[in-house]
Protein backbone atom coordinates (compact mmCIF):
# COMPACT_ATOMS: atom_id res chain seq x y z
CA UNK A 1 0.00 0.00 0.00
CA UNK A 2 1.22 3.45 -0.70
CA UNK A 3 1.70 5.49 2.27
CA UNK A 4 1.56 8.56 0.58
CA UNK A 5 0.12 11.26 3.35
CA UNK A 6 -0.10 9.01 6.22
CA UNK A 7 1.52 9.25 9.03
CA UNK A 8 2.20 6.45 11.57
CA UNK A 9 3.09 7.61 14.87
CA UNK A 10 6.50 5.79 15.99
CA UNK A 11 6.90 5.08 19.83
CA UNK A 12 8.73 7.38 21.96
CA UNK A 13 10.22 8.46 24.76
CA UNK A 14 9.36 11.05 27.80
CA UNK A 15 11.82 13.54 26.23
CA UNK A 16 10.42 16.63 25.19
CA UNK A 17 12.87 16.86 22.29
CA UNK A 18 11.29 13.37 21.04
CA UNK A 19 7.76 14.00 21.30
CA UNK A 20 8.66 17.45 19.82
CA UNK A 21 10.35 16.14 17.05
CA UNK A 22 7.81 13.17 16.11
CA UNK A 23 5.19 15.81 16.50
CA UNK A 24 7.13 17.99 13.59
CA UNK A 25 7.23 15.06 11.35
CA UNK A 26 3.76 15.11 11.72
CA UNK A 27 3.51 18.52 10.89
CA UNK A 28 5.76 18.16 7.81
CA UNK A 29 3.64 15.73 6.29
CA UNK A 30 0.21 17.21 6.74
CA UNK A 31 1.51 20.12 5.62
CA UNK A 32 2.35 18.64 2.40
CA UNK A 33 -0.90 16.81 1.65
CA UNK A 34 -2.33 19.93 2.43
CA UNK A 35 -0.47 22.54 0.02
CA UNK A 36 -1.35 19.75 -2.37
CA UNK A 37 -4.76 19.67 -1.52
CA UNK A 38 -4.86 15.69 -0.82
CA UNK A 39 -6.42 13.86 2.13
CA UNK A 40 -4.13 12.09 5.21
CA UNK A 41 -4.48 9.70 8.35
CA UNK A 42 -2.31 9.67 11.33
CA UNK A 43 -2.12 6.31 12.55
CA UNK A 44 -1.84 6.10 16.20
CA UNK A 45 -1.19 2.79 18.76
CA UNK A 46 -4.11 2.54 21.13
CA UNK A 47 -2.31 2.36 24.21
CA UNK A 48 -0.77 5.73 23.98
CA UNK A 49 -4.40 7.16 23.59
CA UNK A 50 -4.95 6.11 27.08
CA UNK A 51 -1.54 6.95 28.38
CA UNK A 52 -0.68 2.97 28.95
CA UNK A 53 2.95 3.34 27.56
CA UNK A 54 4.07 6.52 28.40
CA UNK A 55 3.22 10.44 29.04
CA UNK A 56 5.13 11.04 25.48
CA UNK A 57 3.04 8.62 23.27
CA UNK A 58 0.08 9.74 24.98
CA UNK A 59 0.72 13.45 24.13
CA UNK A 60 1.50 12.70 20.67
CA UNK A 61 -1.29 10.49 20.26
CA UNK A 62 -4.04 13.21 21.71
CA UNK A 63 -1.90 15.99 19.90
CA UNK A 64 -2.62 13.96 16.30
CA UNK A 65 -6.69 13.39 17.28
CA UNK A 66 -6.17 17.28 18.02
CA UNK A 67 -4.67 18.08 14.85
CA UNK A 68 -7.08 16.02 12.79
CA UNK A 69 -9.88 17.47 14.17
CA UNK A 70 -8.43 20.69 13.32
CA UNK A 71 -7.14 20.07 9.79
CA UNK A 72 -10.61 18.57 8.81
CA UNK A 73 -12.32 21.93 9.54
CA UNK A 74 -10.08 23.59 7.06
CA UNK A 75 -10.12 20.08 4.70
CA UNK A 76 -13.78 20.13 4.64
CA UNK A 77 -14.13 23.46 2.95
CA UNK A 78 -11.02 22.69 0.48
CA UNK A 79 -11.91 19.16 -0.33
CA UNK A 80 -9.60 16.72 1.54
CA UNK A 81 -9.70 14.91 4.91
CA UNK A 82 -8.08 14.31 8.14
CA UNK A 83 -8.43 11.39 10.13
CA UNK A 84 -6.96 8.95 13.03
CA UNK A 85 -6.82 5.23 12.83
CA UNK A 86 -5.82 4.20 16.21
CA UNK A 87 -5.07 0.39 16.39
CA UNK A 88 -4.66 -2.32 19.18
CA UNK A 89 -1.62 -4.54 19.74
CA UNK A 90 -1.42 -7.55 17.63
CA UNK A 91 -3.90 -6.49 15.40
CA UNK A 92 -3.01 -7.62 11.58
CA UNK A 93 -1.03 -4.66 9.37
CA UNK A 94 -2.98 -5.64 6.40
CA UNK A 95 -6.10 -4.25 8.58
CA UNK A 96 -4.66 -1.38 9.47
CA UNK A 97 -3.58 -0.39 5.79
CA UNK A 98 -7.27 -1.56 4.82
CA UNK A 99 -8.86 1.31 7.19
CA UNK A 100 -5.74 3.77 6.85
CA UNK A 101 -6.65 4.11 2.60
CA UNK A 102 -10.63 3.95 3.18
CA UNK A 103 -10.21 6.75 5.42
CA UNK A 104 -7.08 8.64 3.38
CA UNK A 105 -10.15 8.10 0.41
CA UNK A 106 -13.54 9.20 1.65
CA UNK A 107 -14.53 12.05 1.06
CA UNK A 108 -17.40 12.15 3.53
CA UNK A 109 -15.70 11.17 6.90
CA UNK A 110 -13.51 13.80 8.36
CA UNK A 111 -12.31 14.22 11.72
CA UNK A 112 -12.55 10.55 12.90
CA UNK A 113 -11.17 9.02 15.20
CA UNK A 114 -11.42 4.96 14.04
CA UNK A 115 -10.24 2.36 16.82
CA UNK A 116 -9.30 -1.09 15.32
CA UNK A 117 -9.69 -3.59 17.90
CA UNK A 118 -11.39 -3.93 21.29
CA UNK A 119 -8.71 -2.48 23.37
CA UNK A 120 -10.94 0.43 24.08
CA UNK A 121 -14.18 -0.93 24.72
CA UNK A 122 -15.03 -0.65 28.43
CA UNK A 123 -12.61 1.74 28.88
CA UNK A 124 -12.99 5.40 30.29
CA UNK A 125 -11.65 8.14 27.22
CA UNK A 126 -10.49 11.50 28.92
Amino acid sequence: MSRKHTFRADEVGDRWEDVSAELDRAFQMSRAAALAGESFVYVVHSDDLFGRRGPGGAMIAAGLVSAARTAASEGSRLGWTANVIAYDEGTDEAEIDRWTKLMRDSHGVTGQLIQIGPGHVGKALS
